[in-house]
């Protein structure tokens, strides 16, 4: 095989695999050891060919030649004596000095391409023993940090156990991504396991937005403080590679005593405490996130339900009177009765989520309401609740109706049943000793398509209203509620 340089390399047995491609062990017409990885000619392998030169970034395992071969492109590298993993997998965890020794070079080689390249699969896999330093190899899915998105991004490429939090949320990798990776790599150099362990993606993420990494327990204090630092989830928060590189200089390789250890625990704790308040500050964020996705679904799937029962009712009342209302509300006047759908409201988790135990997750509520005027008992109509909760399966949201009554009030409602908005009383109605509130209607799924029990109910409804004959329900609860929530 012979390359740009116009070097020849005989190419033998495969000795593993890289990010893109495999590599072989190979030697020039003069018999000198090298590496030759071959990588399929597929859109967004040939990346790899852009790092070809690295000047003035020590401990990266440089590029020897680089080239063309059949479908492949070719780049060829020092043999390197084993990789890191190989290094972990035979010795385990790893003596305080020697740990500190392979961060330190791998902290000088991200010195060194701060700014300027973000590798993005940092892991021990990619690191290689080569002329008796610890160097950074592969990368295939690395990119300049200031580049613009190529159409190959590879975004979500990289290994799972060691990718940042910001890469989680599909947000740009940048040279702070390399150093929670590099957290990642401390961590389990001391401790034999990284600090998240899946098994699998949906639980990496979790726990890589969620999750607080065990405590280490060999770590000295100084270090156990840097690496935590480094495994903060704000990106902002991490230290800088440089900031890294020379706290790693200053870790004592003998323990240290009296003063100096107590001050180095009290380091060790409050880079604990903000660790802690970091993970709390970004679950608050993220939780913010996910209710903002689900009010965004909840008013969709609601102006679906509401504008199919608005035309089926309009296109057999010609008659009807329609008013159209705030966020996608409405009123439909026939005769006397009147029949209104409220818009979509978003219910604050401070009201219903509070100290007490609630039996499902809100995200939004809207009423419907169908009134006449006062009869002789003094009785206008009734009300529905509609929320869109988990009320069924956690975490599974949709619309669900239900309404309310006062088993033991002296004063009747004007309404009856009637609706009540996600808060105290609701959830008291809800709950395992329901007191003033009960619920009058099981929690009944609306889903489009679904909807002509719903729509036929409320349309026979307003046909009484308008007629005179709506009047207040004999018994209570109509229809047996029991069962129909999920408890807390």
């Amino acid at each position: 095989m012979r390359l740009e340089s116009g070097r020849e390399w005989i190419v033998g047995e495969p000795i593993g695999e890289g990010g893109f491609g495999a590599v072989y062990a190979a030697r020039d017409a003069d018999g000198s050891p090298a590496a030759v990885k071959l990588i399929p000619k597929r859109p967004g392998a040939e990346r790899e060919l852009l790092f070809t030169k690295l000047d003035g970034v020590r401990n990266v395992v440089p590029i020897l030649d680089n080239g063309e071969h059949e479908d492949h492109w070719v780049l060829v590298m020092p043999r390197a004596e084993k990789s890191l993993r190989a290094h972990l997998q035979q010795h385990g965890t790893l003596p305080l000095a020697e740990a500190v020794r392979v961060l330190t070079d791998i902290a000088e080689s991200l010195t060194d391409l701060d700014g300027q390249v973000v590798h993005r699969d940092l892991k021990p896999e990619n690191v290689l023993l080569l002329d008796g330093r610890w160097c950074l190899a592969d990368f295939g899915i690395a990119r300049y940090a200031e580049a613009a998105t190529a159409q190959q991004t590879y975004k979500f490429a990289g290994t799972l156990a060691y990718m940042a939090p910001e890469r989680w949320k599909n947000d740009r990798a940048t040279s702070a991504s390399d150093i929670y990776a590099l957290g990642v790599l401390a961590y389990e150099l001391l401790e034999a396991t990284t600090p998240f362990t899946g098994p699998y993606e949906h639980d990496y993420r979790d726990q890589h937005l969620h999750g607080t990494p065990p405590p280490l327990t060999t770590a000295p204090a100084l270090l156990a403080a840097l690496i935590t630092e480094c495994l903060y989830r704000a990106p902002q928060g991490r230290p800088a590679a440089g900031n890294v590189l020379e706290r790693l200089s200053r870790i004592p390789t003998a323990s240290l005593s009296g003063g100096l250890a107590a001050l180095a625990e009290a380091n060790r704790a409050e880079a604990a405490r903000r660790a802690e308040a970091d993970r709390q500050a970004s679950a608050e964020a993220t939780e913010a996130e996910r209710r903002r996705d689900l009010l965004e679904a909840a008013r969709t799937s609601l102006s679906l339900i509401s504008e199919q029962l608005l035309t089926t009712i309009t296109n057999i009342v010609s008659t009807a009177q329609v008013r159209m209302g705030n966020q996608g509300g409405w009123t439909v006047r026939l005769a006397n009765a009147q029949l209104t759908f409220t818009g979509v409201k978003e219910t604050d988790p401070s009201v219903w989520n509070t100290g007490r135990t609630q039996p499902f997750d809100v995200i939004a509520h809207a009423v419907i309401r169908l009134k006449i005027p006062p009869n002789s008992i003094g009785y206008e109509g009734r009300s529905h609740s509609l929320w869109y909760a988990d009320a069924k399966t956690t975490e599974q949201y949709q619309w669900f109706e239900t309404a309310f009554f006062k088993p033991q009030s002296s004063v009747m409602s004007a309404m009856d049943p009637f609706a009540l908005n996600p808060h105290y009383e609701a959830r008291d109605a809800l709950g395992p000793r329901p007191l003033t509130h009960q619920a009058a209607w099981p929690f009944t799924p609306l889903a489009i398509g679904e909807l002509d029990e719903f729509i036929d109910r409320w349309a026979n409804w307003l046909a009484m209203a308008a007629s005179g004959k709506l009047g207040l329900p004999s018994n209570m609860p109509e229809r047996d509620p029991q069962g129909s929530w999920r408890k807390a």
